[in-house]
């Protein structure tokens, strides 16, 4: 058979310019290479159990009913919609109404991407926590907007604001701020001080938020408060969460927003033309898991602390500079003190050295060179597959 030819005027690349520069995931390498090499994948941020028996029941016994099997409402199943509005009552005491300020997602990226697809234009500007996940880059990109990143900084053991910075940043040009907290992948939990100044910065600029807080409930020194919760923020502010970090079935797909009828609204206009509707059973058991008592919640926040615990103390042993994470669970290290500089070539390189794979920070950033010797490490897997991971780190420091 003779080649393909291609299409006639094909001097014209296939993919659009805006998403030209993003190519393929660095996850979908690294989760590559770890298959490849055989390695632990310490990468991509996927447990390595599934969550509760009587959720995954649940969903199963939605298929075999009938729940869901067909196309669901576009806004979410009723049952869902309640038990979200229920959730941020009983946790924050927010109130939203089932029926027109929740709107049920494929996860948290298609709920990112609708909302910034719906609620920016050409020459719109998009400040964003810097180092980012990699889907927020691309989904502004789409939207045509511009972003502009406020770079995160180590401080101590820690990644801090700068909220002079953040002010500094804004111009006429700005409509919206992307924040996420807990932050992925530095682990950093916005204080409530730092979110009522941020409050009052949008506030005072008129701006919008959108908010990502999947991992809202891991968090393992204080609590989290969303920032809808401040003064003048509820109706600017688009708060979106997951299933899928909460109770361990990420494949799931099953995201949502909470905000005001009006961006709502606009999101669902955006959201309709992506996935329509998705996850139909699984819509049915999230529902159910969002009922789960407060010892759930606190068995799993006490579970990933101490996985924490044992991944931050193996990467100390084996000479990281270690940033100890409040929240998520992801841990940043500083590869420096192993005599190391580049990032991307040392998680490259890691697989055939130590048969573990971990994601280059680098990645996260507009600026490289500030992430250019950062490290992120998952935790979200089982205990002996960690101290296995450790023992194999230690050939480092070896």
């Amino acid at each position: 058979m003779a080649p393909m030819s291609a299409p006639v005027g094909s001097d014209r690349p296939f993919l659009n310019r805006r998403l030209a520069a993003f190519g393929t995931t660095i996850f979908a390498e690294m989760s590559a290479l770890a298959a490849r090499t055989g390695s632990i994948n310490l990468g991509q941020g996927f447990p390595d159990t599934d969550g509760p028996a009587e959720i995954a029941e649940a969903a199963s016994r939605a298929v075999l009913t009938g729940l869901g099997n067909q196309y669901p409402p576009g806004p979410g199943v009723p049952e869902l919609r309640t038990a979200i509005a229920a959730h941020q009552q009983r946790f924050y005491g927010l109130g939203y109404d089932p029926d027109s300020e929740v709107l049920v997602t494929a996860g948290a990226t298609e709920a990112i991407a609708a909302s910034l697809l719906a609620l920016l234009e050409p020459g719109d500007e998009v400040i964003a926590l810097e180092p980012f996940y990699d889907s927020y880059a691309a989904c502004i990109a789409m939207a045509g907007a511009t972003r502009v990143p406020v770079t995160l900084r180590p401080h101590g053991d820690a990644f801090a604001l700068d909220l002079d910075e953040l002010r500094a940043a804004v111009t006429p040009r700005t409509r919206l701020l992307l924040l996420n907290t807990p932050h992925n992948p530095t682990g950093t939990v916005l204080t409530p001080d730092e979110l009522s100044a941020i409050a009052a910065l949008a506030v005072e600029r008129d701006l919008l938020v959108v908010t990502d807080e999947v991992y809202e409930h891991l968090v393992f020194e204080g609590s989290h408060t969303p920032l809808a919760g401040f003064p003048g923020m509820r109706e600017r502010t688009v708060t979106i969460s997951s299933a899928g970090k909460t109770y361990s079935f990420t494949g799931w797909k099953v995201g949502w927003i909470t905000a005001p009828p009006e961006l709502v609204s606009a999101v669902r206009s955006a959201k309709q033309f992506l996935t329509y509707v998705s996850s139909g059973p699984f819509q049915y058991a999230i529902a159910e898991a969002l009922h789960l008592p407060d010892a759930y919640y606190d068995a799993f926040r006490a579970d990933l602390a101490a996985k924490r615990d044992i991944l931050a103390g193996g990467l100390a042993a084996a000479g990281f500079q270690v940033f100890r994470p409040r929240g998520t669970y992801f841990i940043t290290t500083d590869i420096t003190p192993l005599g190391e500089k580049d990032g991307l070539a040392f998680c490259r390189a890691l697989p055939e050295r130590c048969g573990v794979v971990a994601i280059p920070n680098q990645v996260f950033y507009d600026d490289k060179s500030a992430g250019a010797t950062q490290v992120r490490w998952a935790f979200c897997k089982r205990t002996a597959v960690l101290q296995e991971a450790v023992d194999r780190l230690g050939r480092l420091a070896r």
